[in-house]
């Protein structure tokens, strides 16, 4: 049985490993690997036989367990998550600069909170593609900042910050001639490959401060990332971890580009899940409406991060819902289906809380803060899968450091092995 510590510890290390969604698939791959499960190639034929599998699509991982006597209408328990985070993305001709700093071009991606990302020490993390079509991750360490205007030059800053998206976000890297500045060739000497040979690169910033655990108790937990790293390390947690053959073939899809809307090949709005899904059914020898009869009988868990009530904002919240950090998951709740949760669902989630043993909690927003949305309702409206939004209690979501309680990713994890269970 592992303790809290050792818990917290891997989630920080998994965090650390995974700067980009590139790192996180891979990541997440390796341990799944080690954990008896087989990566296929989408190219190829792939086995009938029971087993445990994997695919990487780009920045995205489905993984899987095909039990003994699975047949064509057996049901799947999938475990949705992203393996993307707000931040910013490297734009073509990145090497720029001004005023004799060093600077690299970069595009915002996604909804980053964009003045948490100032005076930080950031990486570049992605992946490098060469002429060959070869594809290669590469990371920077340290390596950026964004600096902020002093407060002796802007008397205001604290009456009101307003950044420019593309003025005031360019990071800096050195000083000296832009003209003989050359990002790509780089990081291309950082993969272990030529720069002349780079066609094409998708790399992004990360923050590289080192998750840590601090408070009275050693309770809180603050790392970048954790939308939505924490529901990833939680599903891939329950699924090595899962100790008897599940009735069902459970399954991890930890989308990419969840903060993009979702609408890629490798997100949650592209055909990656269907098409896995009906590989399998038709590996077991599906026809007619079995796949039909397949997903009648399945169900997705969508986990993201979701808010806890925040002190210093409280009236940002509904009066009479106010999760808290530490008390437990979220099963999180919109009555215009922004969350795919509904009254079968929540049923659902308190089954398996209570079989895992772990406490939940509702989340539901004010009627003047509209929510969000993750891929629980477009999984359900793709597949016609019953689907519950769930996730961790998170402050300060979508900042380029966010906090939780060490308990909720580990109670979230119980949570999603009783699911795959068959709770």
């Amino acid at each position: 049985m592992h303790n809290t510590d050792e818990l917290i510890a891997d989630f920080g290390a998994f965090i650390q490993a995974s700067p980009s969604s590139y790192h996180a698939a891979a990541a997440g791959a390796a341990r799944l690997e080690g954990a008896g499960f087989t990566r296929l190639d989408e190219a190829d034929a792939w086995p009938t036989e029971a087993g445990r599998y994997l695919v990487i699509r780009d920045g995205a991982l489905v993984a899987w367990i095909q039990p003994e006597g699975a047949t064509a209408t057996t049901g799947f328990r999938i475990l949705g998550a992203h393996t993307d985070s707000p931040g910013f993305k490297l734009k073509p001709k990145p090497s720029t600069g001004s005023d004799g700093w060093l600077q690299a071009g970069v595009e915002v991606y996604g909804g980053p909170l964009l003045n948490s990302w100032l005076d930080r020490e950031l990486e570049l993390a992605g992946r490098l593609v060469l002429r060959d079509g070869s594809e290669h991750l590469v990371r920077t360490g340290p390596y950026l900042r964004i600096p902020q205007l002093a407060i002796h030059l802007d008397r205001e800053a604290n009456n009101g910050l307003t950044l420019n998206r593309q003025r005031h976000t360019q990071p800096v890297y050195g000083v000296g001639d832009r003209s003989t500045a050359d990002l790509v060739a780089h990081l291309a000497a950082l993969a272990g490959v030529e720069a002349a040979e780079v066609a094409g690169y998708d790399i992004l910033t990360a923050d590289t401060q080192a998750p840590a655990r601090f408070g009275q108790n050693g309770e809180l937990f603050a790392a970048g990332r954790m939308d939505n790293l924490s529901s990833v390390w939680a599903g891939l947690h329950a699924l090595e971890t899962l100790a008897a053959d599940p009735a069902h073939i459970v399954m991890l899809a930890a989308f990419d580009h969840e903060e993009l809307g979702s609408e890629t090949r490798s997100g949650a709005s592209g055909p990656l899940l269907a098409e896995i899904t009906e590989r399998i059914s038709l590996g077991l020898g599906a026809t007619g409406t079995d796949l039909a009869r397949a997903y009648a009988a399945s169900w997705c868990l969508s986990a993201d991060a979701g808010h806890s009530v925040h002190p210093n904002y409280g009236e940002m919240h509904d009066p009479a819902v106010r999760p808290l950090a530490g008390s437990g998951p979220l099963l999180k709740i919109n009555a215009n289906q922004r969350y795919a949760t509904d009254a079968h669902g929540a049923a659902l989630f308190a089954r398996a809380c209570e079989a895992a043993g772990v406490n939940y909690q509702e989340f539901v927003s004010n009627n003047t803060v509209p929510c969000g949305s993750t891929i629980g309702p477009l999984t359900a409206t793709r597949l016609g899968i019953r689907t519950v939004d769930v996730g961790v209690p998170l402050l300060s979501m979508h900042s380029a450091r966010e906090l939780c309680h060490v308990n909720d990713p580990i109670a979230l994890s119980g949570a999603i092995g009783a699911f795959f269970a068959g709770a």
